[in-house]
């Protein structure tokens, strides 16, 4: 008789998981908006997962999208550079102040370069290296010669530019990287 009782306390139990699984699935298909990440924040980890905090990606990692051989990434959502070598060393990586016109993701190449100029803001800039361009604006990477100058207020959003501006050192660096021809990565 401890067989059969066994069996069905196994039976009621089994239909009470899948009772309590259902209505679980069912409030949480119903709860507003605003709630579900908290419910799913206390949710415990599924088995083999480690309950260890997870590490923030570290910044100036460069990014996996980013193709392969010698090359220029330029990260649109960290406003980043990194300046690759053919054996996919990173020689250089440094944050910049991005352009009000974005170039959209993908491959480029260096077309153009000049050693000084004046930008589309007024001023006066070194090392320009141009690799796209869009709408009509020409994108690039350059640094402005007075960097000690008070910085220039904020480029207004509705001007469309597409100087990126980088500091002296880094435009020096690039400058010497980025010759005519280089590939340029543009990654979200």
């Amino acid at each position: 008789m401890s067989a059969s009782s066994s069996g069905i306390v196994a039976g009621l139990t089994a239909a009470a998981l899948a009772t309590v699984g259902y209505l679980a699935h069912q409030a949480a298909e119903t709860v507003p908006a605003g709630l579900g990440r908290a419910v799913k924040a206390s949710v415990a980890p599924a088995a083999g997962t480690s309950k260890a905090p997870q590490v923030k990606k570290d910044p100036s990692a460069l990014p996996g999208d980013s193709g392969k051989g010698a090359r220029v990434v330029y990260s649109l959502r960290g406003d980043r550079v990194w300046l690759v070598a053919g054996d996919e060393a990173i020689s250089r990586t440094f944050e910049v102040d991005p352009s009000t016109v974005d170039p959209a993701p993908g491959t480029y190449s260096v077309t153009s370069r000049s050693n000084s100029v004046t930008g589309s803001d007024g001023v006066p800039v070194e090392h320009v290296v141009r690799f796209a361009s869009v709408g009509g604006v020409v994108i690039g990477f350059s640094a402005a010669v007075n960097e000690s100058a008070p910085p220039a207020p904020a480029p207004d959003p509705k001007v469309r530019t597409g100087g990126i501006r980088e500091s002296r050192a880094d435009g020096d660096a690039m400058w010497t990287f980025a010759t005519i021809g280089r590939t340029v990565v543009v990654v979200r």
